[in-house]
């Protein structure tokens, strides 16, 4: 419930004593209903956790895990709401954070099989969910159908998440329920056969309110853009909320995916993809795997709980806990070499993954005043144990196959086990964070120590492995919010990962650890539905293991660097704009091969640039119609070798929008959208790590939707 609502309900208990008092018995239950009938009033108000109206948020509980301003945080987040992502189209957490500076997340173009994050030049960021992390760097994904949010945290926070890469991570935000009887039903339709319906129901259970409930769920079918591969599957997330007051709350929540065909592997050679081949360029659409031999199955679920108990003004208390399965079966052909006609050296793989994953976080935020300091402390443990079972196998026997006609040859794997293991890991972090606020300015103080280990039981080689590692990390920073609605601020934050691996004499190594100097300006005037972050950034990342193909080392270091703008606001009630631009320089800076100093990361692109523009008719002829029209570009990135470059690229995405309740009541709530992405259907590889491992940008898709609220 919002602070609207809990001072509406003191007022009006209040006022019901003092009727009470002196009316007689008739009088005051009059009086009585009357302030009751004022209780269930919907607040639109914002939540850190809640619905956004428009593009633009001012909450976020990502960076504190408190509900604070975005405007006295003091380091860049970026909120991603429900309104955008259902403007855009997106239906991937990829999609969802194209227009994101800083971050590039659909590399894969078609293949959207995991949420793979890169950020402020590092790859495979974490993903968590309602604040707990679900899976790891590089397995689990949502549909952002399910979601009400996706914030973007830059920069080195294991100070309240524990382990994460230095370039930050991606927190999801499910749809729970508001309190709002609404529902929503919706049906797609788009190129490549696509074909969907989606459900959005959410209403209260008792009259008063004390129950509420939300049951989302999509499910989708389409072709691939690669010949004779589809893609289908469905979600489903019901959650249940329980408030007797304004005080305590228990949200229950459930989510469980299916894919049966969850998409492929689409890795390409660079020959025919990047530059010619001996045969010439191989289309978009030529698989370079084969598709009677290719499976992809993706089965996920969560049941999870959100619990919250303000004691007092000073003493509030919040327990997040879940339960995370995440099955996939993988088995792909992947041709290394083209000849000709021919794609040749082709090896099939077998990999099958069963991660299990109980998370729980317990936070006690304590707010009180010294003096003319107010601070509001949180004090945290969490707790995260994972089971991973892996079973990975291959075959080179792969007979050679032409690319020019779709007649894939007859081919049964003949297995050989590669990799067999099993894995237990455990992490326990307790942290303190300190915001203090003295007038305009805003300092926060935080820190945190975790302990980790992991018990790994190599199969395949007949050996167990147990690691046992620890690290401090903190962060600190300030913003001073002038009344201009300028705020500059600057602050200091550290990250660690577990290396769970030893170097070549047997000896386990150190964590991996991340430092960040991070400064800025943000500029969001009160009430101006206006908001712009300009961020400047150099960051480290040390021991980092590399080898010189014998031996394995811990002296690696790379630095990234550079500058990211975003701008969100709503000019007018008919316009709606976001922009973006991101730069970075990011290198290696110690290697034990010394060709190796002075590279940049694979596939980050160096540049990237964004806007986004929607235009709403609310009168004359037009009345109900919706425009949006969006520019991404893409910038140069490089292979691991640094030997090509991959060009940049241009992409151009639009939307149209009716409204159709200007015809009468009768039609309230019905709309029609079509959404385009690369429109014009720009063909451009979309990243190379390797020779062996590019990738093509998704081409041209359009969809339309229609959808029907009440």
């Amino acid at each position: 419930m919002s602070n609207f609502r809990q001072n509406l309900l003191t007022f009006s208990l209040a006022a019901s004593v003092s009727v009470l008092a002196l009316a007689s018995a008739q009088t005051r239950a009059q009086a009585q209903e009357i302030q009751l009938e004022k209780v269930t009033v919907n607040s639109s108000a914002e939540t850190a956790t809640g619905p956004v109206e428009g593009y633009v948020a001012e909450l976020s509980r990502t960076g504190t895990k408190t509900d604070t301003p975005l405007s006295k945080t003091p380091q860049s987040i970026s909120v991603v709401p429900t309104e955008q992502i259902e403007d855009q189209g997106a239906e991937n957490i990829a999609e969802a954070l194209r227009y994101t500076p800083g971050v590039y997340s659909d590399y894969r173009g078609d293949q959207t099989v995991l949420d793979e994050v890169f950020m402020r030049g590092f790859q495979y960021v974490p993903v968590f969910v309602n604040g707990l992390d679900y899976g790891t760097n590089r397995l689990g994904s949502w549909n952002s159908y399910l979601l009400e949010r996706v914030e973007v945290l830059r920069g080195p926070s294991s100070v309240l998440y524990g382990a994460a890469t230095p370039g930050g991570l991606v927190n999801l935000v499910t749809k729970k329920p508001t309190g709002l009887n609404k529902r929503e039903v919706e049906i797609l339709t788009g190129l490549d056969n696509k074909i969907g319906v989606g459900v959005d129901w959410q209403g209260t259970i008792d009259d008063a309110g004390v129950w509420s409930y939300r049951i989302v769920g999509q499910a989708q079918r389409e072709d691939s853009e690669v010949n004779d591969i589809i893609e289908q599957g469905f979600a489903i997330s019901p959650s249940l909320r329980w408030s007797p007051t304004a005080d305590t709350s228990l949200t229950l929540s459930a989510m469980y995916n299916h894919e049966p065909d969850a998409g492929y592997k689409n890795f390409r050679t660079a020959a025919g993809t990047l530059f010619a081949s001996s045969g010439g360029w191989i289309p978009a659409d030529v698989p370079f795997s084969n598709p009677n031999v290719d499976e992809s199955i993706v089965t996920q679920g969560q049941v999870a709980y959100e619990f919250e108990h303000r004691f007092n003004d000073m003493f509030k208390f919040r327990q997040n806990a879940a339960y995370n399965n995440i099955d996939t079966a993988f088995t792909s052909v992947l041709h290394r070499g083209v000849s000709g006609n021919l794609l040749t050296s082709g090896v099939a793989t077998n990999r099958d993954t069963d991660l299990q994953q109980v998370v729980v976080d317990n936070q006690l935020q304590t707010d009180f005043a010294t003096g003319a300091l107010t601070h509001t402390l949180l004090t945290g443990a969490d707790y995260k144990y994972t089971t991973t079972n892996y079973l990975g196998l291959f075959d080179r026997n792969v007979p050679d196959q032409d690319w020019t006609t779709s007649n894939y040859p007859a081919y049964t794997p003949n297995w050989s086990v590669q990799s067999q293991y099993e894995a237990e890991a455990q992490q326990i972090g307790l942290y303190a964070q300190d915001q203090i606020e003295i007038g305009n300015l805003n300092i926060s103080v935080g820190g945190r120590y975790d302990w980790a280990t992991q018990d790994y039981n190599n199969q395949s080689a007949g050996t167990t492995e147990t690691f046992d590692e620890s690290a401090f990390t903190g962060r600190i920073g300030a913003i001073y919010n002038f009344e201009n609605g300028i705020s500059p601020y600057v602050s200091y934050s550290t990250s660690f990962e577990p290396s769970f691996q030893v170097d070549s004499n047997g000896k386990p190594l150190d964590p991996t650890t991340g430092q960040q100097i991070e400064a800025g300006v943000k500029f969001a005037p009160v009430g101006g539905n206006f908001q712009v972050i300009a961020s400047i950034f150099q960051l480290y990342q040390q021991n980092i293991a590399s080898s010189d193909g014998i031996n394995t080392y811990q002296t690696g270091e790379v630095r990234s660097q550079g500058v990211e703008l975003e701008a969100r606001a709503k000019l007018t009630d008919n316009l709606s704009v976001i922009a973006g631009y991101s730069y970075v320089d990011a290198e290696t800076t110690k290697d034990e091969q010394a060709a190796n100093v002075g590279l940049r990361p694979a596939m980050i692109p160096e540049t990237m640039a964004s806007v986004w523009g929607k235009y709403d008719f609310f009168d004359g002829a037009l009345e109900g119609l919706g425009l949006g029209l969006g520019v991404r570009y893409i910038g140069e990135s490089t292979t691991m070798d640094n030997v090509y470059t991959i060009k940049s690229a241009t992409l151009l995405d639009a939307m149209a929008s009716y409204d159709f309740s200007r015809f009468g009541n009768s039609f309230e709530g019905l709309k029609l959208q079509v959404n385009g992405s690369n429109l014009l259907d720009r063909r451009y590889v979309s990243a190379c790590n390797t020779t062996t491992t590019c990738f093509l940008g998704q081409g041209r898709t359009v969809t339309a939707k229609l959808k029907y609220t009440w």
